[in-house]
């Protein structure tokens, strides 16, 4: 091939892009007993750890713009798992909340993570290399996050 730089093997995005891919997947079994979807999830994960956030917040965390969570917290309002509201003391900020119902999903969902890892290590994936690999993305986002325009 005469632009070695194109081959699929040669980029360092597509083996981030496939894994997150096939992690999710991962995820899909636990998930769909929950009736809920990986982004949804996510969501959730924010909200578990810090009940009562902005929608900008959740953006932020997520590093997703408004237009793609906007969609997914008015499905989750409709299914009663979070509230929306209008931030008494800023009306431009709307304020999103755990219900009951996504209070209790927090003692289901939080058998998953041990279930996925377990599954994994079946697999044959080493439970360190996973953490390695967590702790290697991580500053490898951040990096490049203070290098790109804000999203939201």
């Amino acid at each position: 091939m005469k632009y070695e730089q194109l081959k699929l093997s040669n980029q360092i995005c597509f083996p981030v892009y496939a894994a997150s891919r096939l992690i999710t997947r991962e995820y899909q079994p636990y998930l769909d007993k929950m009736g809920i979807t990986y982004p949804q999830y996510l969501v959730l994960l924010v909200l578990w750890e810090t009940n009562g956030v902005t929608v900008n917040e959740i953006t932020r965390k997520l590093i997703l713009n408004t237009n793609t969570v906007t969609p997914l917290l008015k499905r989750m309002e409709s299914e009663g798992i979070i509230s929306r509201k209008q931030s008494k003391s800023d009306e431009r900020k709307i304020i999103v909340k755990l219900t009951v119902k996504g209070k209790v999903m927090m003692r289901k969902a939080s058998k998953i993570p041990d279930k996925l890892i377990k599954g994994l290590v079946i697999k044959g994936i080493n439970v360190e290399e996973l953490v390695e690999l967590r702790n290697i993305l991580n500053p490898f986002i951040v990096t490049l996050l203070s290098t790109t325009s804000h999203i939201g």
